[in-house]
């Protein structure tokens, strides 16, 4: 064996360049060492992956992965009854009592070994009475957990309920609990989501009758995890106000303190910001009325994560520096020092990170070996790495840590049996030597982690493997094995789906680094395999690729994967329609067309992203200024990449609407203004918009009578200036449709509601302020008193479509517009479109006079009437006559109105 290390280590050390000697010696050890790696069958069970918990005295639900910009919290805590002493030998010669707590010590300190060693001896023990042996066998199961040995989880679990079985119930109640608790965490991680449910709701039950209130509290508000998993939002969120009520009665104590703040986390998993943001300041005020330092800083720590899951980044790294200042322990100052590191890294302030880093290295060798510190290292390198490119010397220090770090976090994490963080471990360390360019030692250690990610059922790690794999075999140019391993990876996060989004905050704010790449680079791959011209069978792969990327996107935007998606073959239902479908690349702008009954083409436009989307903000910008002679030429050039290479498809089909799944920052440009020299395109076509198709109901609009609620603002309110002509408006849509009218006062958030509820409109017509964001708390709309955002929109609209099971037809938001400076402000758009629960929506990119507004709401609605145009071509009629209007002919007063959804 040592003779064929040998030859490995030679025959990697041959493809090492000189520049990269030093990270390559420092490495050297840990190759010796995993070439012998052997794997446990015992650990690579099951079904799903492991889920470490948010908050070690509440919550048992969290990101299963750790992130690199956040620190790993500790897991959930056992079973005690007493104090914890500070023990360093796994077995000792101590009395039983003291054993169950070194055990729980351990835990604590993410010693999971160790922790089962003692543990286990316990358990067969017959020194202890049945009632603390079940608890042993409890404890067991989240160790085993802890360490992905789910078989071992369940039998330690069946072995505690044999016991407590034979107990009086009123003794053994919180055990019976707690073992309840443990056994809808390892439900919920075997993905068995409607069991774990009915293991808390049990657990609660006997937390109530043994008067436990903490773990009421633990039990009420994992049922609130799950039930979001589930789809049962309104459910979750009933779960926590109840659990609210329940803390508030709580006298002031560390139990409500940590209640609080594990309510606050709670929010913000399903995505209320603000209520986490309450809780978890009352949560840092009741600390330091009741001077709890670890309390403080715990409560201060969670309020940097929301602020940055809001990338308030400022205010989240001030939020750190405090937890850090009030850190009692090394594990907790050094959570909060690794999250400011890599907010500096984001935020460009390098000179801040150096500083910071001989701290965190203090820190981190203060810790014994654990989960937490291996997460810690590695979290620690990632980070390190990202200075590297900012260092001019060849031999970059940084890399040569990172290099270090990593070997040091996979000898600890093989020395713990922990087969997660061998994995995490092990890939990080393929993506240093993918940084460095080592492409052959990068894709060797990249497939064992992803070997051990696979065997134990992990894919929220093995996706980032799959693609880190794609990336390697791209550069190796083996485009074929490339394009399998970026399938597998977009495979695994398509069935990770919901998971993404409703367990993993962290993922929530970097999507755009390491989720949507993913999508992006496969597409550039299929399109461009190679020397042959991209296959039919690649095309199509590509635009299904690009669908589900729409639908990542707005799973991301709403932070719940609530949204159905419905395959749609367009000609069927319009054959008169084409389908564009553009996405921004790296190294160039690609178009696919999707013509009716026709094969799919594409073509591409080799301009880099950032000179796209600097064309695409100049149209923007000269066309809001008015300048009609500087607005012409980009959007000539779009049209250019766009449309022109389709002109004599579309006349031979004889296209008459074109529809636009649009990408990145051509979402807040308007499609009709494009411009081929000589016309606009809404003079040659009826144009709509679709987030994509999975997520489009394309039926013709009804044939029945038309009615419309119409609610607006014409007074100043709430700091927005007033829309005087909205009365005007008004006036029009009733001379065409007959109306209800919510007029200034009137229109409330719960007029508004009951208005619905109580008859059936069709069109749903709201003419007031709002704003259109990539942040679903930044969309609204404005009513008289307050504000209506996008959820709460859609609570409205849902629950009136679930009463009276008839969808709205026509939702049209007036006098919204897309938020400045945002590229991704249109996502906004798309997601109100989509959760509206209307078959179509017709809202404005930006803030129009509401005069021209009025003229054009009357024309459409006046051709809206007429049943042999579709929504699209009634739009397109109205902007045509306003475009003909000398008072409103420039395309600031006409182009900002968009369809999206069905537009037939």
């Amino acid at each position: 064996m040592a003779r064929k290390k040998t030859r490995r280590f030679d025959k990697i050390a041959a493809i090492v360049t000189k520049k990269w000697l030093l990270i390559a010696l420092a490495i050297a050890s840990f190759l010796f060492t995993f070439t012998s790696y052997q794997f446990n069958s015992e650990q690579l069970a099951v079904n799903s992956y492991q889920l470490s918990s948010l908050n070690s005295n509440t919550l048992v639900y969290q990101s299963p992965v750790p992130n690199p910009q956040s620190p790993i919290p500790s897991p959930q805590s056992p079973i005690s009854q007493s104090p914890i002493p500070n023990h360093q030998s796994p077995i000792s010669q101590s009395p039983i009592s003291q054993l169950i707590e070194e055990g729980r010590e351990y835990y604590r300190q993410s010693q999971f070994s160790q922790a089962i060693q003692i543990w286990q001896t316990l358990a067969s023990s017959n020194q202890l009475p049945n009632i603390e042996r079940a608890m042993v066998w409890s404890n067991l199961s989240l160790a085993y957990q802890q360490l992905g040995q789910w078989e071992l989880a369940q039998k330690a679990l069946n072995n505690s309920f044999d016991i407590l079985a034979t107990q009086p119930t009123t003794e053994s109640a919180i055990v019976f609990a707690q073992t309840l608790n443990t056994q809808g965490r390892l439900q919920l991680a075997l993905g068995e989501t409607e069991s774990a449910l009915k293991s808390w709701q049990q657990a609660e039950i006997h937390y109530q009758q043994a008067n436990n209130e903490a773990g009421l509290l633990k039990s009420q508000i994992n049922q609130a995890q799950a039930l979001k998993i589930l789809g049962f939002y309104r459910r979750a969120l009933d779960i926590l106000s109840e659990s609210s009520q329940h803390i508030q009665t709580l006298a002031d104590s560390h139990l409500k303190a940590v209640g609080l703040r594990s309510l606050g986390n709670a929010f913000l998993l399903v995505g209320n910001f603000d209520r986490a943001t309450e809780n978890l300041q009352l949560s840092l005020q009741l600390a330091q009325q009741i001077n709890s330092a670890p309390d403080i800083s715990a409560a201060l720590y969670d309020l940097g994560n929301t602020a940055r899951s809001q990338q308030q980044l400022t205010t989240a790294q001030k939020y750190y520096q405090q937890a850090a200042t009030q850190a009692t322990s090394p594990s907790q100052k050094l959570d909060a020092q690794l999250a400011q590191l890599s907010i500096f890294i984001e935020k460009q302030s390098f000179s801040a990170a150096e500083q910071l880093i001989p701290e965190i290295k203090s820190e981190l060798d203060k810790l014994p070996i654990s989960r937490q510190k291996i997460y810690a290292q590695i979290d620690f390198a990632t980070n390190l790495s990202k200075l590297a490119p900012a260092n001019t010397e060849p031999n970059s220090p940084y890399l040569l840590q990172s290099a270090e770090l990593l070997a040091s976090a996979l000898k600890q994490a093989k020395s713990l049996s922990d087969s997660r963080a061998t994995t995490y471990a092990l890939g990080n360390l393929g993506k240093l030597y993918e940084q460095t360019q080592q492409l052959s030692t990068a894709k060797n250690l990249t497939e064992k982690a992803l070997l051990i990610a696979q065997a134990i059922n992990a894919p929220d790690i093995a996706y980032r493997w799959q693609w880190q794999l794609g990336r390697l075999l791209k550069a190796e140019a083996k485009i074929e094995p490339a394009i399998f391993a970026y399938t597998q990876a977009v495979n695994t996060l398509q069935s990770l789906r919901s998971d993404l989004v409703a367990i993993n905050p962290d993922v929530q704010f970097s999507f755009r680094e390491t989720v949507e790449p993913v999508y992006r680079q496969l597409v550039s791959l299929l399109l461009q395999p190679g020397d042959q011209p991209a296959s039919q069978e690649n095309i199509a792969q590509a635009r299904d690729v690009i669908e589900s990327l729409r639908v990542a996107e707005l799973d991301n935007f709403f932070r719940e994967a609530c949204i159905t998606i419905q395959p749609v073959q367009v000609d069927r239902v319009d054959k008169t329609a084409a389908v564009f479908y553009p996405i921004i690349l790296e190294d160039r702008l690609e178009v696919i067309l999707s013509l009716p009954e026709q094969p799919l083409r594409h073509y591409a436009t080799n301009l880099p992203r950032n000179e796209v989307e600097a064309i695409v903000a100049e149209m923007r910008q000269n066309l809001v200024i008015r300048s009609k002679r500087d607005f012409l030429s980009p959007a000539q050039e779009i049209y250019n990449w766009l449309i022109r290479p389709a002109e004599a498809d579309l006349r031979k089909n004889k296209i008459q609407t074109l529809v636009f799944t649009l990408d990145g920052s051509l979402r807040n440009i308007p499609m009709a203004t494009l411009y081929d020299g000589n016309s606009y395109l809404i003079e040659k076509y009826a144009l709509a918009l679709t987030p994509g198709l999975q997520l489009l109901d394309p039926q013709p609009l009804q044939q029945i009578k038309l009615a419309s609620l119409t609610a607006g603002i014409t007074e100043a309110r709430q700091g927005f200036p007033p829309l005087e002509n909205v009365s005007l408006e008004v006036e029009e849509i009733k001379s065409e449709l007959p109306s209800k009218v919510l007029l200034n006062s009137e229109f409330t958030r719960e007029s508004f509601r009951e208005i619905l509820e109580s008859s059936s409109f069709p069109v749903v017509h709201v003419a007031t302020h709002g704003q259109f964001s990539s942040n679903a708390e930044d969309t609204f709309i404005l009513t008289w008193e307050d504000r209506i955002d996008v959820k709460q929109l859609d609570d409205i609209l849902q629950s009136v479509e679930r009463k009276k099971a008839k969808p709205i037809e026509l939702l049209v938001l007036s006098a919204c517009q897309t938020a400045v400076g945002d590229k991704r402000a249109a996502l906004g758009l798309a997601g109100v479109a989509v959760r509206a629960g209307a078959r179509s929506t017709l809202a404005t990119l930006w803030f129009v006079s509401d005069r021209a507004t009025a003229e054009l709401m009357g024309l459409f609605y006046q051709d809206l009437t007429d049943t042999s145009l579709t929504k699209a071509e009634s739009l397109r009629q109205a902007q045509i006559a306003l475009l003909q209007n000398p008072q409103f002919e420039h395309p600031i007063y006409w182009s900002p109105y968009v369809l999206v959804g069905n537009w037939l």
